[in-house]
């Protein structure tokens, strides 16, 4: 039967709304490891495999110092494997035939390690100090602008003024076709606010050239508005955003949500391979590994989980020292509830929207009601206990101007429950986020 035509966007939204699984590939294995993973995930309810960068590192080890964009990282190759891009290619190819997800590469263009070749065959495509030695790059600390955190290891690529730019930005676009051929469906920009937008705009449409659906995420974290505002330009399909480090307690996070809604929608994620574990954080609270999930998968049409998440890995991953023997034994298994809230995101079109939301409560309250509004959908309420240790009972405001019948309440006890909300108070349970939804 045809969608009646106001709600196709929302469908459109729904199934192409990443759910991202982060493979983290020296923590997974090499290539032959990778499977196993890429079916976990897809049990749970992903749809796309995102890897860190896998080209050969230089000196540091760093998976983001790449010495050779064209050679497999050494740690990444099965005993006996002769030609490893093959053996990768082969690898890909298994994974999108037996999982149906699709699969995402970091895409590391405005730096290398300095020991790449590139930077002896083409100095000038590099930046250098007063006294010509290679600029090494930096970021501020999303939770301290006065932070400055500087990577000795790395040299800064000039893809702005470079004296041959024409020629940098043909060896960036003969790699995106590179990384496409090898059958990868989309790409996760690093530190894109540090490329010009006009370069991303060449890679997207080199790589559309050849896969009319490829993907492109702009990584945009530790950067300033007005450096998120300049990749407009450039159509990214999406932005990561802040909202991982939002405590419900200031409007930041819903002011950037509604700025930045402008630019692209956006992708969420509990924790990252940037971020310490969550797990690590809180001494192991289950039920806060659960809220900052839901509340993830809730505030962006996109969503991002780092492997371990689901079994609440403690261990940090480690850029340049994680192996496979850091894989931690005797966790506790939370994948029931992703896969649980990876369903309701699916099943329910506002929550795979960018959307706009609008606090209903004050947020200096233990408690917060938020909700979030789309186009032709229905809209979601969120009841969130802020209070990781208590329970705290919650006064609902009216829903008329949401919900023309009364709403439901979505609750996760083992499996999430659909029951009719019948009073206008709420107990909830220590870091309990309840979703409030059409009946």
């Amino acid at each position: 039967m045809p969608l009646p035509a106001a709600n196709k966007s929302a469908y459109n939204a729904r199934v192409s709304a990443p759910l991202i699984y982060n493979l983290f590939p020296t923590l997974a294995g090499d290539l032959w490891t990778w499977l196993a993973h890429a079916k976990r995930a897809q049990a749970m309810g992903f749809d796309w495999l995102y890897l860190n960068p896998i080209a050969q590192p230089g000196f540091s080890g760093s998976l983001y110092a790449v010495k050779d964009h064209y050679a497999l990282n050494p740690q990444l190759v099965p005993p006996a494997v002769e030609k490893p891009l093959a053996e990768l290619s082969r690898v890909i190819g298994q994974i999108k035939e037996e999982t149906g997800l699709r699969v995402m590469i970091d895409l590391v263009i405005n730096h290398a390690s300095k020991d790449a070749p590139l930077a002896k065959a083409h100095p000038n495509w590099f930046r250098h100090d007063e006294k010509g030695h290679l600029v090494s790059p930096s970021a501020i600390d999303p939770s301290d602008a006065r932070k400055v955190v500087v990577w000795g290891d790395l040299a800064e690529i000039d893809n702005a003024n470079s004296a041959d730019r024409t020629g940098l930005w043909a060896y960036w676009t003969a790699l995106v076709q590179h990384y496409v051929d090898l059958g990868f469906d989309g790409f996760r920009c690093d530190a894109a606010y540090k490329v010009p937008a006009q370069l991303w705009t060449q890679l997207i449409a080199a790589a559309r050239a050849r896969r009319s659906d490829a993907l492109f995420v702009a990584e945009t974290l530790g950067c300033r508005a007005a450096e998120v505002r300049a990749l407009k330009a450039a159509n990214f399909d999406y932005l990561c955003n802040s909202s991982k480090w939002w405590q419900f307690d200031q409007p930041w996070c819903l002011d950037q949500h509604a700025e930045f809604g402008k630019i692209s929608p956006s992708v969420a994620f509990p924790e990252s391979h940037d971020t310490a574990r969550l797990a690590q954080e809180t001494d192991g609270a289950v039920r806060v590994q659960k809220q900052r999930y839901a509340f993830a998968a809730a505030f962006s049409a996109g969503l991002l989980m780092p492997i371990g998440y689901e079994f609440c890995f403690r261990q940090r991953l480690d850029v340049v020292n994680t192996r496979p023997a850091d894989w931690e034994q005797g966790t506790t298994d939370i994948s029931g509830f992703i896969t649980a809230i990876n369903q309701l995101k699916r099943n329910t079109p506002v929550l795979a929207l960018e959307g706009s939301w609008r606090a209903l409560s004050s947020l200096d309250q233990p408690t917060l009601v938020l909700v979030k509004t789309g186009a032709d959908v229905q809209p979601v309420v969120l009841a969130i206990n802020k209070d990781w240790h208590a329970s705290q009972r919650i006064n609902l405001p009216s829903f008329t101007e949401f919900f023309a019948d009364p709403p439901a309440i979505v609750r996760y006890n083992g499996s999430l429950s659909r029951q009719p909300l019948k009073r206008n108070s709420l107990a909830l349970n220590p870091a309990e986020i309840a979703f409030i939804v059409a009946d």
